[in-house]
């Protein structure tokens, strides 16, 4: 299959979406795939890159105009997009993140071109606050070009079926997962004279840094608990004034913005890991975490239950101060018992088990396998119409001026289509094609 990769989040900026593009991609490519990335420029990055793998990059020279996003002008890019679908020989384009315009023209731009498209929501939204409610309305708008949704938790999948007012059936739920062979236990990396507390997070108030300013002061007296904080945002100031205001300069560590290659040297420093997060769809950090072998504590909040097992030294609870710091004290005090040698038969101790479990619970061979299953199932669906399209867009949004974009959207494929006509654009080499030939040529 020939398949795009969409998303406004890519490399070399870091998160969650673009950890999971990316490995997504390369597992794609071992099963045979083709598989390029579409993105905007980051900077000076502008042009075709090549990444692992033989993984093709395409970085449009779009500017950025709101928070890693571009402006969302639905007909600005159609030139662009169509040439590297003809030329590609995309037959699926994958659009990840809700908050991503260029995913959704992508996506968009293909389905009135003959192409299937599929949707990954990451995030969880409300339905009350302004910023919500047009993000909702202008998902509802795009998902009626999608073939399939996934998601990546089940609380997830009923957020988008309420926002998307979509039929269940459409949405499948497949989980994040983790690279365990990264991220590592090394028990030897630890001070094990205290106990350290690591917060690896964006500092925004999404991520409940108000609740973890709220709980460092709990432990200004408590000279054996550190804390290390990974991160940055605009709630950094307020960490470091809680800092400064309870004389813990040298108690708490403010690393900043990490690479992810770095994450997993910070993590293997401490003991427990403490997420404060107000909301999560799925929280990859504490897999991550747990994977290293550290203890979890975390916030009981939107698809985090259905992550990890109790069983793997994991406690979750209510996003209020005096809930985190009893768990906190509950974790400190099960830390202090094994190193007594005092614990119980239920509990798994060594971190190289716990990572060994994390391995079977989520690897992205599984993620990708699954995935294929979704990108065979939409080829075999029927090509959506321009009538089926307009059909489904005025039953979910009932926005009948949308209908005037899809047309001129229309109106300006047709019009390429005799202006720059598809036979005369070059088709692009499969060079994973070549590079498995290649292989097989050396070992015969």
């Amino acid at each position: 299959m020939n398949i795009c990769l969409v998303s406004d989040f890519f490399f070399p900026n870091h998160g969650g979406v673009e950890e999971h593009i990316y490995n997504l991609a390369q597992c794609l490519l071992e099963t045979g795939n083709k598989v390029i990335i579409i993105t905007h420029s980051y900077g000076d990055r502008k042009g075709v890159r090549w990444m692992t793998n033989g993984l093709k990059v395409y970085y449009l020279p779009i500017k950025v105009f709101y928070n890693q996003c571009i402006l969302p002008t639905m007909i600005a890019n159609i030139p662009m997009l169509r040439n590297i679908f003809i030329r590609e020989q995309i037959q699926i384009v994958h659009g990840h993140s809700a908050f991503s315009a260029l995913a959704h023209e992508a996506m968009n731009i293909g389905v009135l071109m003959g192409l299937r498209a599929i949707f990954t929501d990451h995030s969880l939204f409300g339905f009350a606050d302004l910023s919500a409610v047009v993000t909702n309305k202008f998902l509802q708008l795009s998902l009626a070009f999608c073939n399939h949704f996934i998601c990546v938790s089940h609380i997830g999948k009923e957020n988008t079926v309420l926002r998307g007012r979509m039929k269940s059936s459409k949405v499948s739920v497949i989980p994040n997962a983790v690279n365990c062979l990264q991220f590592t236990p090394n028990p030897i990396n630890r001070d094990n004279n205290s106990i350290t507390i690591v917060v690896v997070s964006r500092l925004v108030y999404r991520k409940g840094i108000d609740l973890l300013s709220s709980v460092i002061p709990y432990f200004k007296n408590r000279q054996d608990i550190n804390f290390i904080i990974a991160g940055d945002g605009p709630k950094r100031e307020l960490l470091e004034e809680i800092r400064e205001k309870n004389n813990m300069q040298d108690r708490i560590q403010m690393l900043g913005a990490l690479e992810h290659s770095e994450v997993r040297d910070v993590l293997t420093r401490g003991h427990i890991f403490l997420n404060t997060s107000l909301t999560e769809a799925y929280c990859m950090a504490i897999v991550e975490a747990c994977s290293v072998g550290l203890h979890i504590v975390s916030t009981n909040v939107g698809g985090i239950p259905e992550v990890l097992p109790e069983k793997l030294n994991v406690i979750l609870t209510q996003p209020d101060p005096k809930a985190l710091i009893n768990a906190l004290e509950q974790t400190i005090d099960r830390i202090k018992r094994f190193r007594q040698g005092k614990s119980t038969a239920n509990e798994i101790t060594c971190p190289f088990r716990v990572n060994q479990i994390v391995s079977k619970l989520y690897n992205w061979s599984d993620v990708s396998a699954r995935t294929e299953i979704i990108y065979r199932k939409v080829l075999q669906e029927p090509r959506m119409s321009l009538k089926t399209i307009m059909t489904n867009v005025l039953h979910r949004s009932g926005v009948y001026l949308f209908l005037l974009v899809i047309s001129l959207c229309y109106v300006i494929l047709k019009f390429l289509d005799w202006f720059y006509p598809a036979d005369k654009i070059e088709v692009c080499p499969n060079f994973n094609e070549r590079r498995k030939a290649k292989q097989k040529c050396q070992i015969n």
